[in-house]
């Protein structure tokens, strides 16, 4: 093995030993073990319970192709063995950064390698094969509980909602109600999905709205939820959005239209993934912002995380 496999397996071994402790601490069964930690090996490894997810970011890596499937292939070799699973169980996503993002929607696989894992006492479907990412956005773990503990009573909005993890956080902490909204049918019968392994699926209680966020936006009642998550992509010119959406040059307009549907103090959980964000804090018309990112890091994120969470009272 050459000196820089024996490097990354070093490296794996090292931070499996450590955030598997913290993990079995806290109860934690899926969490993210590596992160393009060494630039070498430009990989993102998770743990799904006892199934490992790979996604591989193409870099410009120079490698004839020949060369690049065996670096491949002895990467994967490497985690096999730290890991100590069967290569059957490593599930390899390969990210091509492309300018046009709607790929994200869109399958790029039929395999329906579906599990079914534990997170908060709570249940949620992932898919490892078919989609850029599993399903369940490891990174908002702590941001998911904040919201089952505030969400009592309260009539909740989920924007951009994915596959509704936050949802079911929020049904789950006794919600009134719960609406979700994505411009993906796909997503939103996940949302549901998720909803029934919890038996938290109640239509009369909860709504999923298939809608263009951003023209939705315009739709919604004045003074009507407790409690919103607002986590929106950076960049998306979907074909099936009537705008393209540039999360650094629209966050005051969006923030500010979501505030005026959301009751006197009423809280916003805004997120988002733009590296080098900033927060037009006096333009926005809020009653008190906060920066809660630190708050929101997990322990399987530190120092890695490019997020920012915001936590916006009305």
């Amino acid at each position: 093995m050459s000196h820089k496999f024996e490097m990354f397996e070093n490296r794996l071994t090292k931070v499996l030993k450590h955030l598997r402790k913290t993990a079995k601490r806290q109860g934690i069964t899926c969490f993210r073990i590596y992160d393009r930690d060494l630039p070498e090996f430009p990989l993102i490894i998770e743990l799904y319970e006892d199934k490992v997810y790979v996604a591989e970011y193409r870099s410009q890596h120079g490698m004839e192709e020949e060369a690049y499937d065996e670096w491949l292939h002895a990467s994967l070799d490497v985690i096999a063995k730290v890991l100590q699973v069967p290569a059957d169980d490593l599930h390899l996503r390969t990210r091509q950064r492309k300018q046009n993002r709607q790929s994200q929607y869109e399958k790029m696989d039929f395999s329906k390698e579906e599990l079914i894992v534990q997170e908060d006492g709570l249940k949620f479907k992932v898919n490892l094969s078919d989609y850029l990412d599993s399903g369940l956005f490891l990174d908002h773990r702590i941001t998911r509980h904040m919201v089952r503990e505030e969400a009592k009573d309260k009539k909740v909005l989920n924007l951009f909602c994915y596959t509704g993890s936050f949802s079911v956080y929020a049904a789950a902490g006794g919600a009134a109600s719960v609406t979700s909204i994505d411009l993906s049918k796909t997503y939103l019968q996940w949302a549901e999905e998720n909803m029934q392994l919890n038996e938290l699926f109640d239509p009369a209680k909860h709504q999923y709205i298939h809608a263009d966020v951003l023209q939705y936006l315009d739709e919604l009642k004045m003074n009507t939820y407790d409690l919103v998550v607002l986590d929106p992509p950076t960049f998306s010119n979907s074909k099936r959005m009537k705008d393209i959406l540039d999360i650094q040059r629209d966050h005051v307009e969006i923030v500010n239209k979501v505030l005026l549907a959301t009751k006197k103090g009423g809280v916003v959980y805004f997120s988002n993934n733009l590296r080098r964000f900033v927060l037009e804090e006096e333009s926005i018309q809020a009653g008190s912002i906060k920066n809660i990112t630190a708050q929101t890091v997990p322990f399987d994120f530190q120092g890695k995380l490019q997020r920012h969470c915001f936590r916006i009272v009305k």
